[in-house]
C-alpha cells in the first residue's frame, strides 16, 4: 500500500480586514448612560479595540465581532443591532455567492473544513449542483474515517489513455504497448484563470501551490516562453499558438501538455508523441451540444485525455445551455454505451466552487477536475471582475507574495482533500477511482421529479 497522502496545512493570516456577513449598528441617540455599558462587557473586547481602517473605510467592529449577540440582547434600550454587511452582500454574483466566497476564505486561512454546529444551512434543491444529492449510507460506521487515519482511503487518479486489455507472448513478455500515464495524488489540477490582475505574482502563487500538493497547473505556453519560466515542474503548458512554437527539447522534458481542439488534435497528439513517447496529451474541448459524438470520435482515434470545459458559471456554449454535471454525465454515459469509456481520461472544469462539486462531477463521470476561480478567492479575490475591464483590484491581488499565495492555495486544497475523504468514507469507498460514474450512489432532482409526477393527470393508469 502506498504511503498515505496528506496535505500539510497551517494558519495563514489574511492581508486585508475580513468582510463578515453581519455588521454592528450602534445608535448613540437614546443612550441611558448605564453605569456598566454592555460594550464594556464584550467578551472579545471588540469595542475597546475599535478602530477604523482609513484605506478601506471599514469599522473594526465589523471584522472582530464573533456574533455572540450578547450586546444586542443586553442593551436595555435596544440601541445595538446586527445587520447584513453591505460589503458582504455585494460580493460575487448569483452563482459565486458571498457564502461560497466566505467559506473559501475560511479554508484558505485555516486549512479546515467549514463545519457548522447548526447543521447544513444550504438549499436542498435548486439549479446546478444543488439538484444532486449524494448517498452517505455508510456514515454510521466509525471505521470509515480517512481523515483521522483509522483507514486508508486513496485519492490518487491517473491521467492518460488506458489499454482495454493486455496481451502477452508465449514467453510471458508484454506485447501490448502501454500508453503514457501521469499519476496525481488528488483529483484536482489548476486551470487557466478566466480573469486575473496583471503581473507575475498570481501565476507564481499558482505554481507554488501546485508544487506544494504535487499536482499540476495549466499555463499558456506563450506566457511561459515570454517569462522564461524553467524548469516546467508541475506545469502543464497549453499550446495557445502554433504547435511549432514549442521546442523539441521542452517537449522531451515535460510529462504532460494540453492542446486546443482545433483542426486534427489527435494528429497533433501523435506528432508530439513521436518526439516524446512518454508525453500525456490533453485535448481542451469546449462543452456544447453534440459533444458526445465528438468525444467518441476523439477517443476512437486514440485521444489520451479530454478536458471538457464549461464557462465560469458551469454552463456550456449554447442558447439554452446544459449545466456541466448534466453534460459530463451524458458524455460519460455515451462512452460507456460505446464500450470505450475506460480508454480515455475525462477532465472537467467550469463552475467548480466547492469541494462537494468536485465529488459530484466525479460521480457524474469525470476522472478528475480542474479548478480556477477558487484559487483566486483563496488569495482574497472578491469576484468583482474589475480586472477584466482593466480597473484596479480592490484586494490588490497583483501585490500578493507568491509564498503567501501558495500557502493559501495549499490550505484550500487541504480542506477539499479532507472533504473528499469524508465523502468517500461515508460511501464506504476506499479509493476515489471507484467513485467515477457511481451514479447509483447519487440522486438527481430532475430524475426524481420525472418519476414521481410523470403519470399525474393520465387517466386509466394505476
Amino acid at each position: 500500500m502506498p504511503k498515505k497522502y496528506h496535505i500539510h496545512t497551517s494558519s495563514v493570516q489574511n492581508r486585508l480586514p475580513k468582510i463578515i456577513k453581519s455588521g454592528v449598528i450602534a445608535w448613540e441617540e437614546g443612550c441611558l448612560k448605564c453605569a456598566r455599558c454592555v460594550k464594556k462587557e464584550c467578551v472579545y473586547k471588540v469595542y475597546e479595540k475599535r478602530g477604523l481602517d482609513g484605506e478601506s473605510m471599514v469599522d473594526s467592529t465589523d471584522t472582530m465581532c464573533m456574533d455572540c449577540f450578547r450586546c444586542v440582547q443586553n442593551c436595555p434600550n435596544r440601541l445595538i443591532q446586527k445587520g447584513i454587511n453591505p460589503l458582504y452582500r455585494d460580493m460575487g454574483d448569483e452563482y459565486w455567492t458571498p457564502d461560497i466566497i466566505s467559506n473559501i476564505w475560511f479554508q484558505a486561512e485555516t486549512g479546515r473544513i467549514p463545519v457548522s454546529g447548526a447543521g447544513y444551512g444550504g438549499p436542498f434543491s435548486g439549479p446546478g449542483f444543488d439538484s444532486m444529492w449524494t448517498d452517505m449510507s455508510e456514515i454510521v460506521r466509525p471505521t470509515r474515517d480517512g481523515i483521522h487515519g483509522r483507514e486508508y482511503i486513496s485519492t490518487t487518479v491517473d491521467i492518460g489513455r488506458k489499454p482495454m486489455y493486455l496481451e502477452f507472448g508465449d514467453d510471458g513478455s508484454l506485447l501490448t504497448p502501454i500508453p503514457p500515464l501521469v499519476e496525481i495524488p488528488l483529483p484536482v489540477i489548476f486551470d487557466l484563470l478566466p480573469f486575473s490582475p496583471p503581473g507575475d505574482n498570481i501565476p507564481q502563487s499558482l505554481i507554488a501551490g501546485a508544487r506544494s500538493i504535487n499536482t499540476y497547473v495549466i499555463m499558456k505556453w506563450s506566457y511561459l516562453k515570454e517569462k522564461g519560466i524553467s524548469p516546467l515542474q508541475n506545469i502543464i503548458p497549453f499550446l495557445d499558438g502554433n504547435t511549432d512554437d514549442i521546442e523539441e527539447g521542452v517537449i522531451k522534458s515535460i510529462p504532460i501538455i494540453e492542446i486546443p481542439d482545433r483542426g486534427e488534435p489527435v494528429s497533433v497528439q501523435n506528432r508530439l508523441n513521436e518526439i516524446n513517447p512518454q508525453l500525456v496529451v490533453m485535448i481542451r474541448v469546449e462543452l456544447a451540444p453534440g459533444i458526445e459524438e465528438k468525444a467518441c470520435d476523439l477517443t476512437k482515434k486514440g485521444a489520451h485525455t479530454l478536458h471538457l470545459c464549461a464557462d465560469e458559471f458551469g454552463n456550456e456554449q449554447a442558447e439554452k445551455p446544459l449545466f456541466i454535471k448534466d453534460r459530463v454525465r451524458s458524455v460519460h454515459g455515451t462512452l460507456v454505451e460505446k464500450g470505450i469509456r475506460d480508454q480515455v481520461t475525462l477532465l472537467a472544469s467550469g463552475g467548480i466552487a466547492m469541494a462537494e462539486h468536485m465529488a459530484k462531477l466525479i460521480i457524474c463521470g469525470a476522472d478528475c477536475v480542474a479548478v480556477d476561480i477558487p484559487l483566486l478567492v483563496a488569495m482574497e479575490c472578491r469576484i468583482c471582475r474589475r480586472c477584466k475591464e482593466g480597473l484596479s483590484c480592490p484586494a490588490k491581488l497583483e501585490t500578493v507574495e507568491p509564498q503567501w499565495g501558495g500557502k493559501r492555495i495549499t490550505n484550500l486544497m487541504g480542506g477539499w482533500h479532507n472533504q473528499l475523504l469524508e465523502v468517500l468514507g461515508a460511501m464506504g469507498m476506499r479509493e476515489v477511482r471507484r467513485l467515477r460514474g457511481e451514479m447509483g450512489r447519487a440522486m438527481f432532482f430532475e430524475d426524481l421529479e420525472r418519476e414521481v409526477f410523470s403519470n399525474l393527470g393520465q387517466r386509466g393508469q394505476g
